[in-house]
Formats: structure tokens, C-alpha cells, sequence
């Protein structure tokens, strides 16, 4: 139910895509929070609809009827009746053939959209650099980065030595290879002979010997781990099955920590698998299958399980800290969040807790060194609910835990005894939203929000046990808006930190920062490809009133000579516009350049994304108003920003199209249900249009934890009937509804695919015009390999620009 990253696809980078982790020690994962041939490259976009000998079939004249079996659901004394209810048995031919069926509708529904969707693949895959490469990143010895090649899906990892221990300035690289340089893992060999393939662990070891990898090639987030002997190019035999993504290598290479996940496929348990390095009694463990209750073990015995966690509400992850010294083992919650450590050189202990776990209370952990002591820096809601920052002695950090902020938290820069008091790492938190804090050997980078953007701060480690930090110092930008982000810095001894900032109309530029001088340096500007003049595209931040005053913001882009804007920045004729949005988890859809995006812009389009509440931009309060029994906010707000859009002379109806995708996709749902008038067309992804169904069934991947976020309608009447108000499949009705294209992936855990298809089958009874389209071979963000992907984009883009009527218009390539 969840999308990791709602607003981009894989056509936004050359160099990024679902086989490039960064390559850098493992961090504990949230828990609240593709090879194939160069042909591949050229080819249509789209495929014809065929039969199951690979035959080309007839294009179907008649949308498919879906048979109605009813289901009764009976709950709190109210049944629904589900005719669609038998779509769920996923292994049915019969289920099988009906989205067979849809795909060949849709296909012949489109099939006029071919000679568009072509255009725009070939737009994307020209304006893209394919042969590229991505800044290297320092890890131990050696400076990683990945290279792309035209033709090819997927990344390859390289890396070259660095000159010594203060080699800090990132080679220059070119095509060529660099002296020295080695593959480290390349994708598109391991993806050979597969339809999807994603890298879900990429964990090496401080000298670099050895690599840990993790890979799915079915798209259901199940992944296989090896490890990789770099010196000889060859895996050792150690083979772990069934595992969830983000394991770790021990730095040393001794041991691997991994997660394995319950009947939910909630990650629950942690695991420490033993490397044998000869192969001399290794297992090739399928982690489903282990034994939970095994005790401690020498090399080459099962896998012992270090950590359970059985509360449904809680995943769990684990990783070390980037000074290497801990390993973290964390629980989470929509709300809560626990932490467990070990000491790196003890990695056979038991988990140590660090912070009682209080409900209600989140918290994050990063290991420092403060005036030579070990220190953890604590990032908590304790008492403010935008999260301050309290350090407290890594050998008792428990002692504090539960005190009141005035016995705990003294202010920044105090004499408070370092080793039994706890401090507070910023004097003044007012305005910010705290997300995140990395810790350096000299330095604290700080990530934080303010005004509705994201920001990034440096507090420098002053070295004085009675003042240790000195005042925070923000990172600006000479832009009204954009947003700054803290990129790949994996070693905690770097002099320097890496940022990347973009905005709607700003390619992205990754740059240096030097710590000690405050000098930046620009290390790679985002190429664009063709006959693009950047210089042509604008920019608006524009705010939207709710019902109830709240001011929604919203974020655009457009050609500025293709869209009139005065001076003021305000509309002075209105034209097509998409309007996405998302608005749940606390995921904050930070303004972004999209080089895909500029075959919408260059056809006159206008893009926008609504920044509604559910969402994080504005604060953790902006979350709190638009989740469980408060949910219908983020829809009406959405549908405050399309009417303001409209009124303020941006658009129309007639030219206005909503997206969104997974939750996003439920927005688009309740959209439909509740002002189809103002949408002429609505293109879903993965959408969680069957919530209420979902929410009731805890068998199902993860629904209890998701009960913080939309409530217990399993246990709770009132929370039952408010979900029952605006789940989209049970409030379809007759109406005049928009166009409506839905699309999603059969292998998809997180939003089966079963949710869309009902709502589609539902919404054609009713008279709507509406379409499915099913990847059979990918998960919930679709297919995996970069050209695969455009591909996926150049449909949806085409579709869009069909209903907005601009399928005619042909641009410069």
C-alpha cells in the first residue's frame, strides 16, 4: 500500500534505476516508513495483443464483461456484496485470461496512440544521456560509481582505487574506462534470461574483498542473497533464500545480518548467517524455512536468529551505523519506533535495547563521536511533534529515556555532565520539521523541512566537552523554491558532504560541500540531451484554499512560451494541465526535474503537483490531518486545488487529467466518487482502490501495520464506517465519469492487482470509460529495466495527452 517513491519514474535519470543501490554500508531500513539485448532499445513501445502460442490475435470489439459471483462481507452488523470478489485467486486460468482479456482491450483502445507513444519513447531515449555514469562515491579504498550503456537496461557497478587516505576529490570520469578500474557486479549479466530483476542489498566490505548482494527476479520482494569474492569475480557458496531487502555485510566479512518476513510479508525477524569463505560447511539456507529457536552457533552451523519481533504493527531492519562501530537493529510502527544495538566488535552478543519503547513515541538513532566519547544522537517526538535531537552516552542510553524534557534535555552548548546528562543538539527548533541527522567525525549533517521545502544544515563538532556543537548553519539556494537533499556519503571520517538540489525546471546538480571552507563544488549537472533550451521552461508555486482555510501548496511547470503567465506569475489564457498527487505516509513530493516530463511541456501541457495534506511538506501536523478518521482531507483538498487551478484560469475541466499512483492511486479513486465533473481524464497506478476490503483481511501483506495509518476497521465500528464512506470500489455509482486508465503489475505485494480489477470491472458497469493494463512480469513499481520503463511512460504520457487533445501535436525531436 505503501510507494517508496510516488512521484518519479525510471525515465527521470540515466543512471538511475532499480539495480543502483548506493553503494555504501548499510543503513537501518525505515520501518514506519531490470538484462536484455541493445534490440530492446528500439523497440515499439507497445506489443500487439496475442495468444498463448505467441500468435498475433484478432483486436477484440467489445470491452470485457466480468461474471459476477457474489461474496457476502459481513462486518459490524452491515454486509457488502462483492461480485468481484473471485478476481483475488491469482493462480486461476480464469483470472489469468480476464486480465489477458483487459490488456487486449486496452491495447486495441490505443492502438491509434501507437505512432504518439513512439514519439515520446524516442523523445526520452534521445534527450537522456544512455551511455553515462554517476558521480563516484569514496567507500574505503576505492571510488564506486555506476556506468550506463546504450542498449543496456541496467546499471553497471565499477570502481577505481583512490590515491591514498586523503584522496577526497571524485575522479573525472569519462566513456572510457579509468586506469584501474574493475567491475565490481554487473546487472545486466545477472538479469540475463529474466523479465524483472531488481538489486535489493548491495553491502560490501570495509577492504572491498567482498560484496553482498540481493536480487528478485519476479518483482514480489523476495530476494535471493550471495556473496561475491571480488577478487576472483566468483560467489562463494552461501546461498540465503526468501529474504527481505536491505541486508548487511559485517564490515570485517565475517557475518551477514538479514530479515526474514512472517505469512504477511512483514519483515519480523533478524538473522546472522556465519561466511565460511571456503565453502567448508556453509548452508544455502532458505530463510522461510529456518528454525527460529536456534541458538548461537560456530561458522558453518544454521543461521541463528538474533531478533523477533512479534507484534504485527512493527517491521523490523537492521544495519550498521556509518561509523561502523554499531550495528542497529529497529522496530517501527506508523507510530512507534524501537531500537536495539550491538557493539561492532562484539557481533555475537545479545541486542541491547537503547530506548524503552513507549507507543506513540518515534525516534531514530546515529552513532557519533562527541569530545572522543561515543555518543548516540537521538532524533525524537517525545515532547515536539517535528522532532528535536537529544545525544545521550552510548554506554548508557537508557538512563534519560524517560525523564521529562526539563530533567533530560539540556541546551545545546551547556556544561551538563556529557556522560550521565542528556543534551539537546540544537538550541532552536522553531520552523523546522527534523527529518534525518548523519553524523561525521567532525561534523552533524541535519536534514530538515522548512517553509514547506527541503533544507539541509551543518552543525560542526567544536571539540569542547561544554559547548560540543556549534550553532546550525543552513545551506541555502538562490531559488523561491526547490529542493535539497543529502546524497551517497558512506564514510564517516569525509571532510566533505554531497547535496543534490533540483527543482520542477532545474535539472539535477549534484555538488561537494566542503565542510571546513563552506566552498562548493559543482561535481555533475543532469544532462538533457537534443534540442532542449532549458532556459525556456517556468516555474510557479501557487497556494489553494481548502474548506477549511488551510492553504494547500502547489507546485508548476510549464513552457513559457507555449503558456501565458503575466508578470505576476498568474495565467492570462488556460491550457492542458496533469495534476498529480499522493498525500499519505508523511511522504513529502518535493518539486523535481523529469527529463520524461518535457514531452508533456513541449506539447503545451502544463504540470502540477498537489502538495495535499497526508503528506509531510508542511509538518507532521500536515500528516496528522490527512490520515485515519481524517483521511477525506487529502481528497478534498486535491479537489480544492483542481477547482482553484480552474478558477484561477490555469485550466479547465475539459483540459484537466489527475494521476497518481499506489495511495496516490487511492486518491484518484475517491476523486472520481466524489467530483468526476472536474476531471476529463484520471490515470491510476497501482491504485489502493479496494482499501476497506484490504484493511479487513490481516493475512494480507501489510495490513495490520497499515491499521496507524487508515485505521482498524477489523475491530473498530466507527473507524468501519468511515473507510466504508470513501473506499472508491464500494462507492462507485452512476454518474458521468471521466476517462479513467488503471494500471498495474501482477506480481505486486503491496497493491494487488485484484484491487484495480475489481474497480474497473465495477466502473464499466456503471457506463464508464475506462481501461486496464497489467504488467504480468513486474511488482508495484513496474517493470524494471530503464527501457521497459520509458516505454511505460510513453503509454501513460500518450494516453494523458489523447484525453487532453493534444495526441496531434508534433515537437522538435
Amino acid at each position: 500500500m505503501t510507494s517508496s517513491d510516488p512521484s518519479k519514474s525510471a525515465a527521470d535519470s540515466s543512471t538511475s534505476d532499480s539495480s543502483t543501490p548506493a553503494p555504501a554500508t548499510a543503513t537501518p531500513a525505515s520501518a514506519t516508513a531490470a538484462s536484455t539485448s541493445a534490440a530492446a532499445a528500439s523497440g515499439s513501445p507497445t506489443t500487439p495483443a496475442a495468444d498463448r502460442s505467441g500468435n498475433s490475435a484478432p483486436a477484440p470489439t467489445s470491452a470485457p464483461v466480468a461474471k459476477k459471483i457474489p461474496h457476502e462481507r459481513t462486518h459490524h452488523g452491515h454486509t457488502f456484496v462483492d461480485d468481484y470478489e473471485w478476481m483475488r485467486e491469482k493462480d486461476s486460468p480464469e483470472v489469468i485470461a480476464h486480465l489477458e482479456a483487459e490488456n487486449a482491450w486496452t491495447e486495441a483502445q490505443t492502438a491509434e496512440l501507437e505512432p504518439l507513444r513512439e514519439a515520446i519513447f524516442t523523445e526520452i531515449k534521445n534527450r537522456i544521456k544512455e551511455t553515462d555514469m554517476s558521480v563516484p562515491t569514496r567507500r574505503g579504498g576505492y571510488w564506486y560509481f555506476t556506468r550506463t550503456r546504450a542498449g543496456l537496461d541496467y546499471g553497471i557497478h565499477v570502481r577505481v582505487p583512490a590515491a591514498d587516505d586523503g584522496d577526497w576529490t571524485p575522479p573525472e570520469i569519462g566513456e572510457d574506462p579509468l586506469p584501474g578500474e574493475e567491475v565490481v557486479f554487473d546487472s545486466n549479466q545477472a538479469a540475463r534470461g529474466t523479465d524483472f530483476f531488481s538489486l535489493g542489498t548491495f553491502s560490501l566490505t570495509e577492504d572491498g574483498r567482498y560484496l553482498l548482494y540481493g536480487v528478485d527476479t519476479a518483482g514480489d520482494e523476495r530476494f535471493v542473497l550471495r556473496i561475491r569474492d571480488l577478487s576472483t569475480g566468483e560467489d562463494l557458496p552461501d546461498r540465503i533464500e526468501n529474504t527481505f531487502a536491505g541486508a548487511t555485510l559485517d564490515p570485517s566479512g565475517r557475518f551477514v545480518f538479514y530479515t526474514t518476513v512472517d505469512e504477511a510479508w512483514r519483515p519480523e525477524k533478524v538473522w546472522r548467517h556465519t561466511v565460511t569463505g571456503d565453502g567448508a560447511g556453509a548452508v544455502a539456507c532458505d530463510a522461510s524455512a529456518t528454525d527460529p529457536t536456534a541458538a548461537p552457533a560456530a561458522s558453518g552451523a544454521e543461521d541463528v536468529c538474533i531478533f523477533h519481533e512479534p507484534d504485527e504493527r512493527f517491521f523490523v531492519g537492521v544495519g550498521f551505523s556509518r561509523s561502523e562501530r554499531y550495528l542497529f537493529i529497529v522496530t517501527g510502527s506508523k507510530t512507534t519506533t524501537g531500537y536495539w544495538r550491538l557493539r561492532g566488535d562484539d557481533l555475537e552478543a545479545a541486542p541491547q535495547e537503547i530506548w524503552p519503547r513507549v507507543d506513540g513515541v518515534e525516534y531514530s538513532v546515529e552513532h557519533a563521536v562527541v569530545s572522543g566519547e561515543d555518543r548516540f544522537l537521538i532524533t525524537h517526538n517525545r515532547d515536539r511533534a517535528d522532532f528535536d535531537i537529544v545525544d545521550v552516552p552510548a554506554a548508557d542510553p537508557t538512563g534519560d529515556a524517560t525523564e521529562t524534557v526539563d530533567a533530560v534535555d539540556e541546551p545545546a552548548g551547556t556544561g551538563a555532565d556529557p556522560t550521565t546528562t542528556g543534551r539537546r543538539v540544537l538550541a532552536d527548533v522553531s520552523g523546522l520539521r527534523i527529518e534525518e541527522v548523519d553524523a561525521f567525525a567532525d561534523f552533524v549533517v541535519i536534514s530538515y523541512r522548512r517553509g514547506g521545502f527541503a533544507r539541509v544544515g551543518i552543525v560542526r563538532l567544536t571539540g569542547d566537552p561544554t559547548v560540543p556543537y556549534a550553532p546550525l548553519v543552513e545551506l541555502p539556494f538562490d531559488r523561491e523554491t526547490g529542493t535539497l537533499g543529502f546524497g551517497p556519503n558512506p564514510e564517516f571520517d569525509q571532510p566533505t558532504v554531497r547535496l543534490t538540489f533540483t527543482s520542477m525546471s532545474t535539472p539535477a546538480v549534484v555538488y561537494q560541500h566542503d565542510v571546513a571552507t563552506g566552498t562548493d563544488t559543482v561535481l555533475k549537472r543532469q544532462p538533457v540531451l537534443g534540442s532542449v533550451d532549458l532556459g525556456a521552461y517556468g516555474e510557479s508555486l501557487v497556494w489553494a484554499s481548502a474548506s477549511d482555510g488551510t492553504r494547500i501548496p502547489v507546485s508548476l511547470v510549464y513552457r513559457t512560451d507555449l503558456v501565458d503567465v503575466d508578470e505576476e506569475g498568474l495565467p492570462t489564457a488556460s491550457a492542458p494541465l496533469i495534476l498529480y498527487g499522493y498525500g499519505s505516509y508523511e511522504i513529502s513530493v518535493d518539486p523535481y526535474f523529469s527529463v520524461a516530463r518535457l514531452s508533456l511541456l513541449d506539447r503545451g501541457v502544463v504540470y502540477a503537483i498537489a502538495h495535499v495534506r497526508g503528506g509531510g511538506e508542511m509538518g507532521r501536523h500536515w500528516y496528522d490531518e490527512g490520515k485515519t478518521t481524517a483521511k477525506v482531507t487529502t481528497f478534498t483538498d486535491f479537489i480544492a486545488v483542481a477547482r482553484h487551478l480552474v478558477e484561477a484560469g490555469w485550466t479547465t475541466p475539459e483540459q484537466l487529467v489527475a494521476t497518481g499512483g499506489s495511495a496516490g492511486g487511492l486518491l484518484m479513486g475517491a476523486i472520481v466518487n466524489m467530483a468526476p465533473e472536474l476531471f476529463a481524464g484520471v490515470s491510476a497506478h497501482v491504485p489502493f482502490v479496494d482499501a476497506l476490503t484490504s484493511i479487513l483481511m490481516p493475512e494480507l501483506p501489510l495490513t495490520v501495520i497499515e491499521w496507524e495509518e487508515w485505521g482498524d476497521p477489523l475491530h473498530d465500528p466507527e473507524v468501519y464506517e468511515y473507510m466504508r464512506s470513501y473506499t472508491p470500489y464500494e462507492n462507485v455509482a452512476e454518474a458521468a465519469h471521466p476517462k479513467i486508465l488503471a494500471v498495474t503489475s501482477l506480481n505486486d505485494t503491496r497493491v494487488l492487482y485484484v484491487e484495480p480489477a475489481k474497480w474497473v470491472a465495477r466502473l464499466r458497469e456503471v457506463g464508464a470509460d475506462v481501461i486496464l493494463r497489467t504488467e504480468m512480469a513486474a511488482g508495484h513499481g513496474g517493470a524494471s529495466g530503464r527501457y521497459d520503463a520509458w516505454k511505460e511512460t510513453a503509454f501513460d504520457f500518450a494516453w494523458m495527452l489523447g484525453v487532453l487533445g493534444r495526441s496531434d501535436v508534433v515537437i522538435e525531436p
